[in-house]
């Protein structure tokens, strides 16, 4: 038999909680010195303890874990639900970075506040476009809602495309309207120009983009959740240069290999003359 101090020291846990396992009837001892009050536990005990630390981690109360052990639960039920918690946590985790990288790009632009651009934008006309693409709606416009609406789509259209042996003419291109239901929602728009003549099945739909007489165009380095600074540079220079916007900035993928932060997208915002 283990001591409590032993027994603590192979559980990885602390003699404290072990004594208030046992205050609650979660994880007795098997033998209490009723001279000394000294607890002794039996290695196979080491399995109820592993059982009470997993069921904690996935949040169940101590009196919830009580009940489960006293049902006896099973190794493979148990591994399942700790492999639900472990998608639950790897998702927390996934968005707290988005969620970090936002905040970051924030950072970034408010230490811009102030500073006139000093990015290549460039004034230039926008061709019509044939596009093949597919369409959903995102809750608004940040980043953080548009990312998750608009990746999704291009791998669909892609895998569309390739199985339909459609070769595209350009670059995917991502475009966005006020959603009709309103309170914000954007309709989200991916596209990949393609030749006359193209049929790619009915999920797909083929559209005609119209030209822009004049873009205020900028390069934009890096994922596209960190878009916000470029975003509002080329705002500050539309808006100090005798321009207004007139829609929102279309999204042209000039390099999109696996690492992000090699992504290299063109904004072009179309605009207008003031006065």
């Amino acid at each position: 038999m283990f001591s409590i101090g032993e027994f603590a020291k192979h559980g990885r846990v602390s003699v404290r909680m072990l004594r208030h396992y046992d205050a609650i009837g979660l994880l007795r001892p098997v033998h209490t010195d009723p001279a000394s009050g000294y607890r002794h536990y039996e290695a196979g005990q080491l399995a109820r303890l592993n059982r009470v630390i997993a069921l904690k981690d996935l949040g169940f109360t101590l009196q919830q874990v009580k009940a489960l052990l006293d049902d006896d639960i099973g190794t493979e039920e148990l591994r399942g639900m700790l492999r639900l918690r472990r998608m639950e946590l790897e998702s927390a985790v996934a968005e707290a970075a988005a969620r970090l990288a936002q905040v970051e790009a924030r950072l970034r632009t408010i230490e811009n506040e102030g500073r006139m651009p000093t990015e290549d934008i460039v004034i230039k006309s926008l061709p019509p476009l044939r596009l093949a693409e597919l369409t959903a709606t995102a809750a608004s416009f940040e980043p953080g809602e548009i990312g998750p609406a608009v990746g999704p789509l291009f791998g669909r259209l892609c895998a569309l495309l390739d199985a339909a042996g459609v070769t595209p003419t350009g670059p995917g291109l991502a475009y966005y309207e006020d959603a009709p239901e309103g309170g914000g929602a954007i309709t989200v728009h991916a596209g990949i120009p393609v030749g006359a003549q193209v049929s790619a099945g009915e999920e797909v739909r083929i559209v005609q983009l119209p030209g822009v007489e004049r873009a205020a165009t900028v390069v934009h380095r890096g994922p596209m959740d960190d878009v916000v600074p470029t975003a509002q540079a080329l705002g500050r220079w539309i808006d100090a240069n005798g321009y207004r916007s007139a829609g929102y900035p279309r999204e042209v993928s000039l390099h999109c290999p696996d690492d992000r932060a090699q992504w290299v997208t063109e904004l072009q915002e179309p605009i207008v003359q003031t006065g």
